[in-house]
Order: C-alpha cells, then structure tokens, then sequence
C-alpha cells in the first residue's frame, strides 16, 4: 500500500530502504481517489520504533492511507526527544473535530498499574470515547485493548503469576471470519505482557467475538461483531528481533527475566530468532484495512453516520 506520510519522518527511510512504497505528499495528491484516513495513537516509550512497525504493517494492502500521530498532554514521554513529538505528534485538541476510517491505539508497559493509577488514564478514557463516534474502526493493541475492554465493558485484567513472553500458538475460531479470513487454523502472535484478561466477563458480552485464542495466552484476537472495534492482546506490530531486544536489555540490567518461548532456535540467545507471525500479522492489517475501505463513507463526515447505523445494526442483534 502506498502509505502517505510526512518526509521527514525518520520511518520513512527504514521503509524504503526495506522496500515498502510509501509515497511523497505531492505524488499522493495527483491520485485521483480518496485515501484512507487513520490515526496512530502511540503509548509506547519508544515512539520511532512502533511508528515504524505499525507502517509497515499498514503498508501491505493497495489501499493509500494517510497517517495522522498522537499523543497524550499528560504523560511526558522520556524515550523520543521533544522536537520529535513537537514535529509529528498532536493531541486530541487537534483531532477531536476530525472524522477518521481507522485509529490504532498502542500498549504501554503500565498492565501492572491499575487503569485508575496510571497518569493519563482520564485522557485516555476521553480518546477512546472520542473514537467511539468519529472513526469507524479502532484497532486496540495490549495494554490498549485491556484499558477499552475495562473503561466500555468492565473486563478487568487479572496479573499473571510471571510474565507472558514469547511467540504463542493461536487456535482459529472462526475460519470464514472477514478479519481473519485466510488465516491457518493455527497462528502465532508475540506477547510480552504482565497481565490477561478475565475470561469469565468477557464472556459475559455477546456482542464480543473472540477470533482467535491460546490455550496459555487466552483470547488473541476479539473484535465486535460489527467491526467498530479490534482487541489483539499480543503485539503482531513486532518485528523479528524486538523480544530478543526486551530480553537482553532486561538481562543487561540485572532484572529477572525468562527467554521468551518457541523464539530463539534451541533456546539459544545467541541465534537468531525465529519470525513465525508475519504473514498472518500483515493478512490481519489487510483484512482489517479491506473492511474499513468497504464500509466507509466517500465522505469522512459521514463516518459518525456510518458508525450509528453499524451500532444500531448491532443492537439488534444482541
């Protein structure tokens, strides 16, 4: 897909040096079609890093999206220098009176925190609802998805005994699913988290579908039935080495840490590490983007329209 973003933006070299088309302003608006309109809302510390892992991932269809950043005002990022934030990155103040197809909202490494403690909790509760009635389609990664799943349908999150870390089997539920059409009857999909969802209440939500599931991991992949909203609770942005990356700076630092499971060939951190998910991580982004292109207005205003008939359609339903 050509993806439409700033020139400057340090992800963009890493694309195209990996060969991914991603077009310049002035190419982008001689084509005569509308573009997908989505938003990145970037909780990670490292912001570089995940912007460039989630371009590439939306990168994959041959759709052309334009990609909008934000930020939180209440929460100082310590990882990215200011000039880049100040650059690329907005609040909500900017966007609240714009209309999105798609939005992307990251994890955090906060899970062990609960929501309430967390600095931009209220904000991030005032995003999310701002999503609910101007993007058609939001995509809740980890620790964002446990936060949307407890702020709209109170599913706590329960801590884990230890932490989740490896690549882990994925069983399909559903095989003729429009998001994971295509997919293998098993997948795999990295997680690195601290916590998992409580599956007795998730349960308790119709409305809810659960795509994909780990017998160790629990629900991978759940969305509603109308597709307004996307939970993966693992991290399919990731890229071949960005476990190995977590563990030896983990290592390096003197803090306990396991080797993540089936990553590493032989369990050997010294080789390197297996890349097992993505070809399914880049048909999910596809499928998801597909739908989004689909379903939405030709007009961005009409997308608050939109996402009041697929509720209403919804409600029905359940």
């Amino acid at each position: 897909m050509p993806i439409n973003i700033p020139d400057d933006l340090p992800a963009k070299k890493i694309l195209h040096r990996e060969h991914i088309f991603a077009l310049e302003e002035e190419a982008a608006n001689e084509q005569q079609i509308r573009p997908l309109h989505i938003v990145l809302l970037n909780l990670m510390p490292n912001k570089i890093e995940t912007e460039t892992q989630i371009l590439r991932l939306i990168s994959k269809s041959p759709l052309q999206v334009d990609c909008d950043f934000m930020r939180v005002s209440t929460h100082e990022a310590r990882h990215v220098s200011k000039d880049h934030l100040v650059k690329f990155y907005e609040t909500l103040d900017t966007y609240q009176n714009n209309d999105y197809d798609g939005l992307i909202i990251t994890g955090a490494p906060v899970e062990q925190l609960e929501f309430e403690q967390v600095d931009y909790w209220n904000e991030l509760k005032e995003i999310m609802a701002w999503a609910d009635e101007h993007v058609l389609s939001t995509m809740y990664l980890c620790w964002g998805a446990m936060a949307k799943l407890y702020a709209s349908y109170g599913i706590p999150k329960i801590e884990l005994p230890e932490k989740l870390f490896g690549i882990f089997p994925q069983r399909l539920c559903d095989e003729y699913d429009f998001l994971t059409n295509g997919f293998d009857d098993v997948h795999y999909m990295p997680h690195s988290r601290h916590a998992m969802l409580d599956e007795s209440k998730l349960r308790e939500h119709p409305e809810l579908q659960v795509l994909s599931e780990g017998i160790t991991s629990g629900p991978a992949i759940i969305a509603t039935r109308d597709f307004h909203e996307i939970y993966l609770t693992g991290h399919f942005e990731y890229g071949r080495t960005t476990l190995a990356e977590e563990y030896w700076r983990d290592k390096t630092a003197g803090k306990p840490i396991k080797l993540p499971v089936n990553y590493f060939p032989g369990d050997d951190p010294h080789y390197e590490p297996r890349f097992t998910w993505r070809a399914h991580a880049n048909l999910l982004y596809r499928n998801w983007l597909n739908w989004v292109y689909q379903m939405t207005s030709y007009d961005l205003d009409g997308i608050p329209r939109m996402i009041k008939f697929l509720n209403q359609h919804l409600e029905q339903k359940f």
